[in-house]
Order: structure tokens, then sequence, then C-alpha cells
């Protein structure tokens, strides 16, 4: 497997990513870049974070894009494809980087919610692929794979709820068959939302379009590089997904080893 990273050192415990074959079958140009970073810390340190999230809305907004273009964006075009292949209307569930890119022609900005996800958004609208943080402190696994319609799916906001995937969508599932994702990355489960709690975190950037390989490692990279300040001695190690290299395990600290601040 192709990675770069700065290994996650002492006691840890694994966590492991998986794309099963019929993902790629349904994608095959698909390209994911992965984050793991333990621990992090997500206070206090946004000012240079916002003002990135600001520049990246003005630059959208500055480039004339109107809502009827964002579609033809090639790589939203490539995605709106792919959900079509697995039976999702991309019209009434777009993916996380189109649902980003319209809100801001639209509004003019997105929410503020805290750093870590705050820069996620930043760097999706810059790369225009859905990037997503992930809170992997309570689970030790994804499969990345088509729902079998049996999956509970948590909506964030709403932990006592749950929704049921349809057969055949993609979803990010775990080891007790809870699906933290819907519509591949339309929706995140609240069992893995990013918090300013948060320390223990994978963070997924993912392109479908024939490009794919090339801006999802130029992405990684400088998220990589961007998420230093957040991390405690820049324990990130970073993976890539593709056709050929489906699977990765990650070594994350445990809680008791993590530095004190």
């Amino acid at each position: 497997m192709t990675h770069s990273s700065t290994p996650l050192n002492g006691k840890d415990r694994q966590f492991s990513v998986r794309f099963s074959e019929d993902v790629f079958e349904i994608a095959p140009d698909l390209h994911v870049g992965l984050i793991a970073a333990a621990p992090v810390s997500n206070l206090d340190k946004d000012n240079e974070v916002l003002a990135l999230l600001k520049h990246m809305e003005q630059e959208i907004s500055n480039s004339g894009l109107q809502k009827e273009q964002i579609s033809e964006l090639p790589t939203i075009a490539a995605w709106r494809k792919v959900y079509s292949q697995f039976g999702v209307k991309p019209a009434r569930y777009p993916c996380a980087a189109e649902s980003l890119i319209r809100r801001v022609v639209e509004q003019g900005e997105l929410a503020r919610i805290n750093t870590l996800v705050n820069l996620c958004n930043a760097i999706s609208l810059k790369s225009r692929i859905p990037i997503a943080s992930c809170d992997i402190s309570d689970i030790s696994e994804f499969v990345i794979r088509q729902a079998e319609g049996n999956e509970r799916f948590y909506p964030i906001g709403k932990p006592e709820e749950y929704e049921v995937p349809a057969p055949g969508e993609i979803i990010y599932a775990d080891q007790d068959f809870r699906a933290h994702s819907r519509r591949w990355n339309w929706r995140q489960s609240d069992m893995i939302k990013t918090t300013s709690d948060s320390s223990q975190m994978l963070f997924t950037i993912e392109a479908v379009h024939q490009e794919a390989k090339v801006l999802v490692e130029a992405t990684t990279f400088l998220l990589n590089e961007l998420l230093q300040p957040f991390t405690k001695g820049g324990l990130c190690e970073c993976a890539f997904i593709h056709k050929s290299s489906p699977e990765h395990t990650f070594h994350l600290l445990n809680r008791e080893e993590l530095p004190s601040s």
C-alpha cells in the first residue's frame, strides 16, 4: 500500500479501513486518502482555520459559479454518476462536496462548527471533493460496502433514533452492523461526529473521477500538513485506498497513553 506517515508510536490499538470489491465495481476510479490522527486538540486554535474557510468561500463566490453549473464540475459530475449507479438520486441526495458548494453559492457561507470540521470544509471547497472528519474513539473498523438493509444508522442530533439504510446503498459500516454514513458520504452518523472532545480521528478524502489519484494525494498531503498544529507531536499517519489496495490498518494510541497537555 502506498502511504506516507509519521507513525503512531507507543501502546496502541488497531483501526482498519476496508473497501469491498463491489464498491470498486460501481466506482472503478475511486481513490481515497486516509489520515489517522491521535491524539488531537480541537480547542482555541481556530483563527487561522476560520480565515482559510472564509478565503475559500470568497473564491467560490468570486468565481461566478452558478447554481446550475455545480453539477457540471468534473469532480461533482463523477459523484452524481456513481450515486445513480447504486440507486440514489443525486439531485435529492448530493455528495458532501456538492452540498457545501451549493450552500456557498446560495448563501455565501457555511455554518461554523468546530476547528476540524471547519478545516475539512475549507479544503473540500478548495478541492471540490468530499472530505470528512470522523471520531473513531469507540469503533475499531470501517468497512465501506453496500448495505444489506438491516444496519442501524443514528443521525446526527438524534442518537436515540435510527434509520435503516436501503439495501444496495453504500455505507461506512462497523463490526456491530451500525452504519456510520448514509448514501456513501451524504450524511454522517451521530456516533462519529467531530466535537471539541474528539481525540482519535480519521479523515477521509474521496474522489471518483478519472484523475482522482493526483487530486486525492495532493489534497491528503495538504490536509495532513494543516492538521499538524492540532495534533500532539504530529502524530498522523496517511494511507491511500484504491482498487489494487483496498484496505489499511492504522495503529492508534490508547486513551491512557495520550500525552498530557
